[in-house]
């Protein structure tokens, strides 16, 4: 089904051709030639060169052709994202609003960005400013960054006239409520997904619960709650109604108007779930909140719809629905009491989840999750696109009524029940709409320009762009070793690898996913996603697979598209088993086939559908010592994105070295001192009278805080190292998990204890100072860094009040000291700084994982302001990164992770990672936007790769 992509639509004009037989032909110049197959329904354009001239036969035509003129203006279609909001998940929102950007903007497609602040004020922003990591990031400083708007109606007037058509991303309140939509509206602005009233319908939940129980649906028993002064004595007979122990009956409250993830949780009893319901309201999350009964031993689901009607007619087709299933890894994982999809669970990656995409459903619920979707999609007047959440219960139990005769949701298997409907689903690089989309033929660029698309045709006055298809992106191709690389003649080969053993792979695999995307941008890149597997769940992450022949017997398996989407590590290897397993491999393979036929119906009469551009491809299996061989051959480019372990400390270089192969980031004897943290100190030493300090360390083997005294090792770290409170981190690891602030020796006891237990993260506020979730290595590291904890000044960002300069930023600015973290990037002995970041720690004194890589989290202030720091320490400071980077042999790119005097721009240097975090939300992007000019991710990506290319030669 596969088809190349449409290149030059949307020239000055357009002759359309009806070819009876197979013709060859002129065109008037500047001109594009549609060519339809009749067969097919696509089509294929080429451009010429401006000449007179006018179409005519060739010599050789033996029948007439049937010529249908249409003038289309050149123009291209220019698209307004808006994103932000008032709700908790603005930050999602600007991780959806950096993934469409990154997939829309290109050939006959122009995005400009737009956002609005929890405040309700409209604001249009730059699109480096959608590559920050959230939006505190800059909502302190939108006045000086962005063009304002006096009010919603000034931003509307203005969309009316600055673009074609609105795609909104606001997750939440006044994005899926119709209150964005109510606005385009009311100024007759197109608008990508469902109208104003629909979305008021769909949004609220208790309102969307009696909708479908009107329509035919079996819906969730709930209680709504509205205000505080709730009649529990009503709750209570609710419990019993339904057989719920009124003391301990467990049940869900949520926010009637809110996300399906931020504010929900799980109570038991009548009385806490009024008190849940009261703390909802008490957040202002919400003033109606509904209680639920708990779904136990129930499978959620959830399933894409995407429209592919023409006009008024829909034709929803649901693509392939995702099972998302919670796991638990025995005693060693924290197991909580109220355990549900949270935002956590959702957003971050997590082993705590899996995700099936097809279920693991009996064929016959597939079906009808399939069938109820579509229906449920038709009869609220759905449009475009959504997500529909639900439950499959092969038990329903008696605390669900039997089904009635005309209620959908019955089926031989269990029962059916649809519960959240979501009119802006998530968006960022590896959401359920990607990864359902890619597995049904589409490429993260095609499905939204189809989406989009679609939209055009409601509007007539866009019905001459609705046939721009643009250049789609690079395919990435599976490898195999039947040189199947002459189908991409003198197409550069790049290999990207990630994954691995330690605690950070799966940030690796967002690292690899972000730079994969980006770099299929470039239509003379071929590039291959490749997953180092994980080697055993028993061995420590930094010595495992030392042996030589161990290291080159790991298993690399080559990505095709969809099996890259997902969120761990573990979760692509078990793809990529059941991809090769034969009946589950046949049944996704028919069910692909289902849907792509079920989408072709729809789609066959769209001129802007070019085809689907994701082949079903099967993943390869090779050994590494092979994959490498490989690399070789096809002579290509190995970018490392595998953090920590055999990807950081040179084990990986080397062997590249040893076959000639080219590779990003340093080379093997800077990558191996820089992950040891303490050879990184002992190599800086001698920098002090430079302006370059390092920080006293004492390793101990963990067998050793085992077996000792815990008093004992307090006092005896504390006066070692001359300090009150310690900073304790993997003597081999990444720089974010297993990180934490000890105050005292209880705290000492109870991370030892972590440790001893294989805990795999230690729950918040469990020490003595308030803290998030401490992520722990998995497996245990071997030696334990202890260092003095560095005090810095409380960084407080926010928009609620203004400095004396005019920003919402407050430091008091007594220690003088500051965290930052800044990229290098440039040849051995020439690198180049970039701007550094300050970072802000949003709860607790270490950042959390999110904080450092997950997008919505965190705060990361790029450049430093001017309020914190002068330019001419800024100008030192930078200068003392390069002296450090030049005196450890980096090049490529690194990142350093240091304090700085905010006076002298001294620098007290954390760590160096020459494998840096290259997800959507890295620093190393604002950071490379902040340049002059500005590196948007494609071009810092590609250049990432020249220079490791012209280090080779």
């Amino acid at each position: 089904m596969a088809t190349s992509s449409v290149a030059g639509a949307g020239s000055a004009a357009a002759t359309r051709i009806r070819p009876s037989h197979s013709r060859s032909f002129l065109c008037s110049p500047g001109h594009s030639i549609k060519v339809f197959s009749p067969s097919r329904h696509q089509a294929c354009t080429c451009r010429v060169p401006r000449v007179s001239a006018v179409p005519r036969a060739s010599s050789h035509e033996v029948a007439p052709l049937e010529i249908e003129t249409e003038i289309e203006i050149d123009k291209v279609l220019k698209v307004g994202l808006v994103c932000g909001g008032p709700s908790a998940e603005r930050g999602i929102s600007l991780n959806s609003a950096r993934s469409l950007l990154d997939h829309l903007q290109g050939d006959n497609l122009h995005v400009s960005c737009y956002y609005i602040d929890c405040n309700l004020n409209a604001f249009a922003i730059s699109s480096a400013q959608v590559y920050s990591n959230t939006p505190a990031d800059f909502d302190f400083k939108l006045e000086s960054l962005a063009q304002s708007f006096q009010t919603l109606s000034d931003l509307a007037k203005h969309l009316a006239k600055a673009v074609d058509i609105v795609f909104p991303v606001i997750h939440g309140q006044f994005g899926e409520d119709g209150g964005i939509q109510e606005l385009l509206e009311k100024y007759n602005v197109p608008f990508v997904g469902t109208g104003s009233k629909e979305c008021c319908q769909a949004f609220d939940k208790h309102k969307a619960s009696l909708e479908l129980r009107k329509h035919g649906f079996k819906t969730v028993p709930s209680f709504l709650v509205q205000g505080y002064e709730t009649n529990k004595s009503e709750l209570s007979e609710w419990f019993r109604k339904h057989q719920l122990d009124p003391d301990l009956g467990k049940v869900v409250v949520k926010p009637t108007r809110g996300g399906s993830s931020i504010g929900v949780r799980v109570a038991y009893g009548v009385n806490d779930a009024l008190v849940k319901a009261n703390e909802i309201m008490y957040e202002g999350i919400d003033n109606k909140v509904l209680i639920e009964i708990f779904l136990e031993g129930g499978s959620e689901f959830t399933a894409i719809v995407l429209d592919v009607g023409s006009g008024s007619d829909r034709f929803p087709v649901v693509l392939l629905p995702t099972e998302v299933e919670l796991r638990f890894r025995g005693a060693n994982d924290v197991r909580e009491n109220d355990a549900i999809f949270n935002y956590r669970r959702k957003y971050l990656p997590t082993q705590q989840v899996a995700y099936h995409t097809p279920p693991q459903f009996p064929l016959d619920v597939i079906e009808n999750i399939r069938k109820g979707a579509s229906l449920l999609f038709q009869r609220l007047c759905l449009q475009d696109f959504a997500r529909i959440d639900g439950w499959f219960l092969p038990n329903p139990g008696s605390k669900l009524s039997s089904f009635s005769e005309n209620e959908f949701g019955r089926s031989e298997s269990g029962a059916i029940i649809f519960t959240d409907i979501n009119l802006i689903s998530g968006m960022e690089q590896t959401s359920f709409l990607f990864q359902q989309a890619s597995k049904v033929g589409f490429s993260h660029t095609n499905i939204l320009r189809s989406i989009i698309h679609h939209a055009c045709l409601r509007f007539p006055n866009l019905a001459s762009v609705s046939g721009l298809s643009g250049q789609l992106p690079s395919k990435s191709k599976s490898l195999t070793l039947n040189k199947s690389f002459s189908c991409h003649e003198g197409a550069r080969k790049v290999f990207i690898i990630f994954g691995g053993d330690t605690s950070e792979r799966q940030v690796s695999l967002m690292s690899g996913t972000n730079v994969w995307l980006n770099l299929l941008a470039f239509h003379d890149l071929e590039v291959t996603p490749c997953l180092l597997s994980p080697t055993s769940e028993c061995a420590s992450g930094a010595d495992m697979g030392k042996k030589d022949d161990e290291v080159m017997n790991r298993t690399v398996w080559s990505l095709p598209y969809s099996l890259v989407l997902r969120h761990t590590t573990e979760e692509v290897l078990d793809a990529c088993m059941e991809a090769i397993e034969p009946e589950r491999a046949a049944i996704t393979s028919d069910l692909r086939k289902k849907v792509m036929n079920d989408l072709m119906e729809g789609l066959k009469d769209h001129n802007w559908f070019t085809g689907f551009d994701i082949a079903d491809d099967l993943p390869v299996k090779f050994s590494l010592t092979k994959w490498i061989k490989l690399a070789k051959e096809v002579q290509a480019t190995v970018f490392i994105a595998v953090h920590g372990g055999i990807g950081e400390d040179g084990t990986l270089q080397s062997l590249l070295d040893a076959e000639g192969v080219s590779y990003t980031g340093p080379g093997a004897m800077a990558s191996k001192i820089c992950m040891d943290k303490v050879a990184t100190s002992v190599a800086l030493n001698h920098l002090a009278n430079s302006g370059v300090l390092t920080i006293n360390k004492d390793i101990r083997q963990k067998d050793y805080l085992f077996n000792k005294p815990i008093n004992d090792t307090w006092h005896d770290l504390t006066r070692k190292l001359k300090c009150q409170t310690l900073c304790v981190k993997p003597a081999k690891d990444g720089c974010s998990t297993g990180v934490a602030r000890l105050c005292c020796s209880k705290d000492l006891a109870i991370y030892v204890k972590a440790v001893e237990d294989c805990l795999l993260r230690i729950p918040p506020n469990s020490l003595s100072k308030a803290h998030g979730m401490i992520e722990m290595p998995n497996p245990p590291p071997e030696h334990l860094i202890f260092e003095p904890f560095i005090e810095t000044d409380e960084i407080i960002v926010t928009s609620k009040f203004e400095d004396v300069t005019g920003h919402g930023l407050m430091w008091k600015g007594q220690s003088r000291w500051v965290e930052i973290t800044v990229g290098v990037i440039g040849k051995r002995g020439s690198m180049h700084s970039l701007s550094p970041s300050v970072t802000v720690k949003e709860s607790g004194d270490i950042l959390s994982l999110e904080e450092k890589f997950q997008g919505g989290t965190g705060i990361n202030l790029t450049p430093p302001p001017s309020s914190i720091m002068s330019e001419n320490a800024l100008k030192r400071c930078k200068q003392h990164i390069e002296l450090i980077a030049n005196t450890l042999q980096l090049e490529g790119f690194s990142r350093i992770d240091a304090f700085v005097n905010v006076d002298s721009g001294e620098v007290l240097i954390i760590e160096v990672n020459t494998v840096p975090g290259m997800t959507p939300s890295t620093v190393l992007i604002h950071q490379a936007l902040a340049e002059q000019p500005p590196l948007y991710p494609h071009q810092f990506f590609r250049k990432l790769l020249d220079l490791a290319s012209e280090r080779s030669m």
